[in-house]
């Protein structure tokens, strides 16, 4: 089996990024078609409980749902409660068990070592979103954006540039000399250059 990604980078980083979002911007725009950042960050908690249970292959009674996230069921609690989330995920996925057999995510089975290179890339790729929409600073290891294309790449490709219905939409073109982290963006269907209006 190929080696295992750490997701503990990248769920310190989500972490850090979600302290730095301030009240009045929940309702800013993302580059998430139609998601507000409030919206965005009800969808990172669902993906991290979801992931976490991938890991351990505790899906609950009636499976895992696939995601449909609501700024409303954000709750007052999201600030403690969403990075507490996810120092459990990156736990889990420091089990070599969590990588092992079958397990399911939003609703669709998936071997372990596929679920964990999706979890993953669900760090980085809403990271960016997020650090986009809220003004901050977006960083992320080279390790952390090699191990993403290298599982982004040959889906794109796959579906022809098309995306994938739930993971990421069409791909946006951009030059081969691109940095690393923007042809994972653009794989992943976002403009690199998305920036939050101002004001």
């Amino acid at each position: 089996m190929t080696s295992m990604p750490d997701l503990t980078p990248a769920a310190r980083r989500m972490a850090d990024l979600l302290a730095g979002v301030r009240d009045h911007q929940l309702d800013a725009p993302t580059p998430c078609e139609d998601m507000s950042l409030a919206t965005l960050i009800d969808h990172v908690g669902g993906l991290t409980q979801a992931f976490t249970w991938a890991a351990a292959k505790d899906v609950p009674d009636g499976g895992s749902q696939p995601p449909s996230p609501d700024a409303s069921r954000l709750g007052p609690d999201w600030r403690t409660r969403i990075p507490e989330q996810l120092d459990a995920l990156a736990a889990a996925w420091r089990s070599p068990d969590a990588w092992q057999g079958m397990t399911e995510a939003g609703g669709l089975q998936m071997p372990g070592h596929e679920a964990g290179r999706v979890a993953l890339n669900e760090l980085v790729v809403h990271g960016w979103d997020i650090a986009r929409a809220s003004g901050q600073p977006y960083d992320a290891g080279e390790e952390e954006i090699d191990a993403c294309l290298a599982f982004v790449a040959p889906a794109v490709e796959q579906s022809g540039g098309k995306g994938i219905e739930g993971l990421f939409g069409p791909a946006v073109e951009i030059p081969d000399s691109a940095p690393a982290v923007d042809r994972l963006i653009a794989l992943a269907g976002r403009d690199p250059s998305w920036a939050a209006p101002e004001g």
